[in-house]
């Protein structure tokens, strides 16, 4: 009995040493390239998104001392300047589409989206005089694609927009007293995430209002945003509104695309449990075989051990090709498939299907499907173990283990 014990120990080892090496690769094939293709998906659909809020300049005119030497003497003159001063927008209507759409490449998921935006902005002229103001929009992404762009000053489309470093300036003159809005249109898409941006240090928001419709229903915000003020659900997602009247805040509004489960992560991650797996099957198994006294020699352990690394293992690169829920199904069956067919020669078919198989399906299936379960899969094997435990307890309760290690009869 003891030896058969430190055979299936020095099995189990081995088995496990293969399971941390193509845990490793795996890991290796899905990040080494990661860099070029996430850079190859920015490139073809656009990165992050971080749509800025305008900024609405005031022309001031000043009076400035300037001192000019002439011949030896100093001489002071004034000079009229203009400065432009940041001045609070007097509201902002924003409407805000985002249509995910999921792409692959190598073993990876990537969250890209389209966004149709519209944003109407207030500007009014608080003093009692006409003045100039400058508006100044920047565009969310240098490097992106913004098609069908318009610019409105009230119901007049600007023509010649010239966007330089990134931005576009529109002169405004206003009287005393006097509103125009702005209205900004365009089509776009990004990665990952979209954000609204206030501005860089604390800024003050004046009559805001964001409304976002998803055609996705799992949505969440990413780390220093603000949480919708509502959020509605709609048969194909969420309309999320954000209304403030006076809001001071260094915080920014961002919504994060939801991501798919990547094959190559989760391949990873079951392959790196696969021990605790085959852990719980041998030991079950051992208690089983004991209990109705069927021989089983460390060598067919050696084999069921290799038919549960080849679950692994073929999952591992067919997830690269074909959809990874139907690379686990069949990776599934053709584990068991190997050890039952193995089994039924070594110990019969009844005990083939129902003691292997079952163990089998549990311990390696159930247990792998576990990590699709976001969340839960802690609590998933966690459980599967004190069943086992509780099992093998109740089996074992009266056996005379002390008979059972001296080998006698």
């Amino acid at each position: 009995m003891l030896k058969r014990i430190i055979a299936m120990t020095f099995i189990f080892i081995c088995t496990s040493f293969a399971w941390i090496i193509l845990g490793t690769i795996t890991n290796i094939r899905t990040y080494k390239y990661d860099g070029n293709l996430k850079k190859a998906v920015g490139q073809l659909w656009g990165s992050v998104q971080k749509q800025g809020a305008p900024l609405l300049l005031k022309e001031v005119k000043k009076e400035k001392e300037v001192k000019t030497i002439e011949d030896g003497k100093t001489k002071e003159e004034i000079e009229i300047v203009t400065e432009n001063l940041p001045v609070n927008l007097n509201g902002s209507n924003i409407n805000v589409k985002l249509n995910l759409d999921q792409r692959k490449k190598g073993l990876l998921w990537y969250s890209v989206y389209r966004v149709q935006f519209e944003g109407k902005y207030k500007v009014k002229n608080q003093s009692l005089e006409e003045e100039k103001y400058l508006f100044e929009y920047t565009f969310p992404s240098p490097g992106g694609i913004y098609d069908n762009f318009t610019m409105k000053i009230d119901e007049t489309q600007i023509e010649d927009l010239k966007p330089v470093d990134g931005k576009i300036a529109k002169k405004i003159p206003l009287k005393a007293g006097e509103e125009k809005i702005v209205t900004i249109t365009y089509r776009s898409q990004g990665m990952d995430e979209w954000w609204y941006v206030f501005g860089k240090d604390v800024s003050q928001i004046k009559n805001f209002s964001l409304t976002i419709e998803t055609d996705f229903e799992k949505i969440d915000f990413p780390e220093n945003s603000i949480s919708p003020t509502t959020k509605t659900k709609t048969p194909s997602g969420w309309n999320l509104n954000w209304n403030y009247l006076n809001l001071l805040s260094g915080i920014q509004i961002g919504i994060k695309m939801p991501q798919k489960i990547n094959p190559g992560q989760f391949v990873s991650k079951v392959t790196y449990f696969a021990p605790v797996s085959l852990f719980l099957f041998m030991f079950l198994m051992f208690i089983i075989t004991a209990v109705k006294k069927i021989n089983i020699h460390p060598m067919n352990y050696f084999f069921i051990a290799c038919s549960f690394f080849s679950f692994h293992l073929l999952m591992a690169y067919l997830a690269d090709l074909i959809s990874l829920h139907l690379a686990f199904a069949i990776s599934s069956i053709v584990s068991i498939f190997l050890v039952i067919s193995y089994m039924r020669i070594i110990a019969g078919i009844r005990f083939a299907l129902i003691e292997t198989g079952i163990s089998q399906f549990v311990y390696l299936v159930l247990f792998s499907y576990a990590f699709f379960l976001e969340g839960y899969t802690g609590l998933a094997i966690t459980i599967a173990c004190i069943v086992t435990l509780f099992v093998v307890m109740q089996v074992t309760a009266k056996i005379d283990w002390e008979k059972q290690f001296s080998g006698t009869k």
